[in-house]
């Protein structure tokens, strides 16, 4: 893991070289920050998979740094919510496509857009970024 820039509770935010083992890495510092918020038995296996496909992605098409980003609502504001952000270098958006189901890839935005109770992308100054939001209720 590189560069965890903030873990308070509320926001938790990591850089990853675009390198193999990225994935793995981002994996486990969601998993473990979700445990210690204590969201990994609510939503910990849905996000691990999601931000991997969204990783795996950014590595797929982007040759610089990848941010992952989690933001977790506080109670009361609106709707107790996780918004998940990963962002790389790479200002173009995203295609979801439908994939052949022999294909090996080609759904990863699929498992988001079914999933998520929200989804999008938006540029950044540098890059873009592709958001997804996770209810935290039963």
């Amino acid at each position: 893991m590189s560069g965890v820039i903030d873990t308070d509770g509320v926001c938790a935010e990591w850089s990853f070289p675009a390198e193999p083992g990225a994935v793995r890495t981002a994996r486990h510092a969601v998993r473990d920050t979700l445990r210690s918020w204590g969201l990994d038995p609510l939503i910990g296996d849905i996000t691990v998979l999601l931000v991997s496909e969204l990783v795996t992605n950014s590595l797929r098409y982007a040759s610089g740094p990848i941010g992952v980003r989690l933001i977790r609502r506080k109670p009361g504001e609106s709707i107790p919510l996780l918004l998940v952000e990963v962002s790389d270098p790479l200002p173009d958006p995203p295609t979801e496509r439908v994939a052949a189901p022999d294909d090996e890839g080609g759904r990863g935005l699929q498992l988001v857009a079914g999933t998520a109770r929200r989804w999008g992308t938006r540029r950044g100054s540098t890059g873009k970024t592709v958001w997804f939001e996770l209810a935290l209720t039963g």
